[in-house]
């Protein structure tokens, strides 16, 4: 395997780490310590990334301004334990597995973590759903979404259109959850 050409850069005044790659297109990221991240081509060059780099700094610094906020409000954000979790979890639980119930789900064993990327998983095969337990600082009807979708996922393992429509008749004003649970802007890390 061949070892990674990556450099450090700046563009009008933005630092940002370059990796040369087999890609099509000029790709940024802005990664969740804030760092800038740049893949291009290898006969990509460095002036028209440098420019790709500047064109894009209004984004870049409201990007990297959101990252930071962000990061000041987790420090906020009350930090629950596993049992804290669990008490409420398992009683909301509780009250929504009798909707899954008719459909031949059993009932699935509970667990909590920390979740970096995610609000929650489920193991099909195990019959196990975890839950972040950032999602305890949501408001209750979010933390009912996310237990329905990881309900309907006992049922239906992928976001097929049979799963939205299992969600959709189980819980019609998910849509609506999930946009407050993402407007709710609790940082996963």
């Amino acid at each position: 395997m061949k070892p990674k050409k990556i450099s450090e850069r700046s563009a009008q005044n933005i630092k940002y780490l370059l990796e040369r790659k087999n890609v099509k297109n000029l790709n940024l990221r802005i990664r969740k310590d804030g760092s800038v991240y740049v893949s291009a081509s290898p006969r990509v060059p460095l002036a028209q990334i440098d420019d790709f780099v500047s064109r894009h700094s209004a984004y870049i610094q409201q990007a990297q301004q959101r990252l930071t906020d962000l990061a000041r409000r987790c420090k906020e954000t009350k930090q629950y334990s596993k049992d804290e979790c669990l008490a409420v979890f398992n009683q909301l639980l509780t009250e929504l597995y009798p909707r899954i119930k008719p459909y031949g789900a059993a009932l699935p064993g509970l667990r909590v973590r920390k979740m970096t990327s995610r609000w929650g998983s489920c193991q099909t095969v195990k019959g196990i759903i975890t839950l972040n337990t950032h999602l305890l600082a949501t408001p209750q009807i979010c933390i009912e979404y996310v237990i329905m979708h990881e309900l309907c996922h006992l049922l239906q393992p992928n976001h097929s259109q049979q799963f939205y429509a299992l969600l959709t008749k189980l819980m019609p004003d998910w849509p609506e959850r999930k946009q407050l649970l993402n407007q709710t802007h609790i940082a996963l890390n």
